[in-house]
């Protein structure tokens, strides 16, 4: 059990936290990981912030993605290899990582800001020719909503992947469903039954956790899957985001190994995890 906990003061209690969880203890990672990150409300800071705690524990961590992302700051990452070519890859990768212990890799950049990533093939070979500690795949693109539905084709997660985490930001919860609030909405709507124009519930986050089409569609069935629902830290009554995560597990098992309560912009970055 990790160290350092926190827990309600009493039964129905939120008042006073103790001390939460790193990401490495709440999500009880194996000594290997390739990790895909799915869904909406935080991809981009998990994976950075991950990688840095593979940093603190001297491993070596590759951050990319099979979709688009923006390019990191040298705050995000000590070195960033664009390149499109596998063997030129291959060449540079080892010394890179003896030397950073993390680096980012994209295909291309592609204008406004933006880096293209890989197919995912190509980051399955990467992990099983290399021996790196973790890869951290951004693998779903969701326009910085806190919500979304993959379209088709989406999202594009390396079959190797032995972690899926999937992203929820709570931010949404009680927001109108509309483009504002959510991405791909008219299939959001479809997926979850709530209409266009309602309001976000917690029966949308748990339906669009649990549908076959919804937050781990085409996810590898042995990787572990766990629901990261981001932005705890928003909500005014926690207790909401407790029960919401209780019963996404309790619908959700087995297939869904835990449930972590999130607040990636802050200390502890994870502040409850249910389950696992």
């Amino acid at each position: 059990m990790p160290e350092e906990f926190w827990k309600p003061s009493s039964p129905g209690s939120m008042n006073d936290f103790l001390k939460g969880y790193s990401l490495r203890e709440a999500l009880a990672l194996q000594p290997r990981e390739l990790i895909a990150l799915v869904g909406a409300g935080g991809k981009t800071t998990l994976m950075f912030r991950l990688a840095k705690e593979f940093l603190l524990h001297a491993q070596k961590v590759i951050t990319t993605t099979t979709t688009k992302i923006f390019e990191p700051s040298q705050e995000e990452t000590p070195w960033l290899l664009v390149e499109r070519e596998e063997k030129r890859i291959k060449r540079q990768l080892v010394p890179l990582l003896e030397k950073y212990h993390h680096l980012t890799l994209a295909a291309e950049r592609v204008g406004s800001g933006k880096l293209a990533g890989f197919p995912p093939d190509v980051i399955d070979r990467l992990w099983q020719d290399h021996e790196i500690d973790g890869v951290i795949v951004e693998a779903d693109g969701a326009k910085r909503r806190p919500l979304k539905a993959p379209r088709e084709g989406e999202p594009v997660i390396p079959s190797r992947s032995t972690l899926i985490i999937g992203l929820l930001g709570l931010d949404g919860l009680d927001k109108e469903l509309n483009e504002e609030n959510a991405f791909q909405v008219d299939r959001l709507s479809r997926l979850t039954g709530t209409p266009r124009g309602e309001r976000i519930s917690e029966e949308t986050f748990i339906h669009l956790a649990l549908h076959p089409e919804g937050l781990f569609k085409g996810s590898p069935s042995e990787a572990r899957r766990v629901v990261l629902l981001n932005q705890v830290d928003l909500l005014k009554e926690k207790e909401r985001a407790i029960r919401l995560g209780q019963r996404i597990l309790e619908e959700g098992s087995p297939k869904i190994e835990r449930i972590l309560l999130g607040q990636l912009q802050k200390e502890p970055p994870v502040l409850e995890v249910i389950g696992g």
